[in-house]
Formats: structure tokens, sequence, C-alpha cells
């Protein structure tokens, strides 16, 4: 049975964290606009009908249908996910690599990863959490190094110094050049 309401609510509460993130490193645009396609009924009905509360929806489609019908429309719009920058790599051999994001959508990709610990562990969440679920699937992905370096300083700098420091990092040297 579906849970439009639960859905609903769990995804504004992820995007506003998103949000607040992203305009407290001056990316405004992106703030606004993150994950608008989850609204849309490609996703949005999906998630509903998968909605569990406790972890994202695509799992639970991913393990009764084989793939996520939802994840797969979300990473192929939002350029905020790895997976949209996956192409052939001709330096691999024309082999499918990460290609380098740019660094306004790695920070944008932080922030989601923080947002999104804080809306599925909720009471348990603590600065540790994103880095210790990226670690738990970092050895899969398909990243450029680059990309893959600036993530997981980030991750880290939160792990080691916090929420404030690292968000004033990326305000003051990650995104002053761009």
């Amino acid at each position: 049975m579906a849970n439009w309401w639960g859905h609903f609510k769990t995804i504004t509460a992820h995007k506003a964290r998103v949000m607040k993130y992203c305009f407290r490193v001056g990316l405004y645009r992106q703030g606004l606009a993150h994950d608008l396609s989850k609204y849309g009924p490609t996703e949005f009905l999906v998630g509903a009908r998968y909605y569990q509360g406790n972890r994202s929806p695509n799992e639970a489609e991913r393990l009764e249908r084989g793939y996520s019908s939802a994840w797969l429309h979300h990473k192929g719009r939002n350029k905020h996910h790895l997976e949209y920058w996956i192409d052939y790599a001709p330096e691999l051999g024309y082999r499918m690599g990460g290609m380098e994001m740019p660094v306004r959508y790695v920070v944008e990709m932080f922030c989601d990863r923080v947002a999104a610990c804080q809306t599925y562990q909720k009471g348990n969440y603590t600065d540790a959490s994103p880095w210790d679920y990226y670690a738990g699937s970092a050895d899969h992905y398909i990243i450029h190094p680059k990309t893959r370096a600036l993530l997981e300083q980030l991750l880290r700098m939160l792990r080691d110094e916090g929420e404030a420091r690292t968000l004033d990092y990326i305000r003051r040297e990650v995104l002053k050049n761009r």
C-alpha cells in the first residue's frame, strides 16, 4: 500500500536539509533545484509505493524488481550524483569510467549525503555518519579520482572537524574560484 504522505514528508525534509547546506556554502540555485525530479510522477509514485521511512524506497524497489526505475530516472537527471557522470572513457580504452565532476556538483553531492544520513538516521546521526555510509560502498563506485579525492576530503573533514568548520572551508576555499 502506497504511503503518499510519508514519502512526501521524507523527500521534502531531505530537500530542505540539502537546501540549507547549499545556501550555507553559497550554492543558492542548486539548493532550490535539488531533487525536483522526485516530485514528478516517475519518481514520486514509485517512492510512495515502496516507502519505508528508514531508508530509500529505491532499495525496496530494487529488491522486488531487480532494479529501481525511480533511481534510473533520478540519476540521469541530477548532476550531483556520481552516476550521472559515468561515460565511455577514451583514456580507459573506452571502458566505462567516471568523468570529473564540476566542483559545485561534488559539493552538492556532499550536502546530499549529509542530509540523507540525517533524514534516515534521525537521532542516531553523527558527523561520522556520512563517511561511514560512503566508506561502506566506496569500493564499487565508478568515480573520477579527482572527484573521489574531493568528496573523501570533505567527508573526512566533517567526521574529524565538524559541520561548521567543513561548511566554512567549502565556502571559503573549495568554491572560491568556481
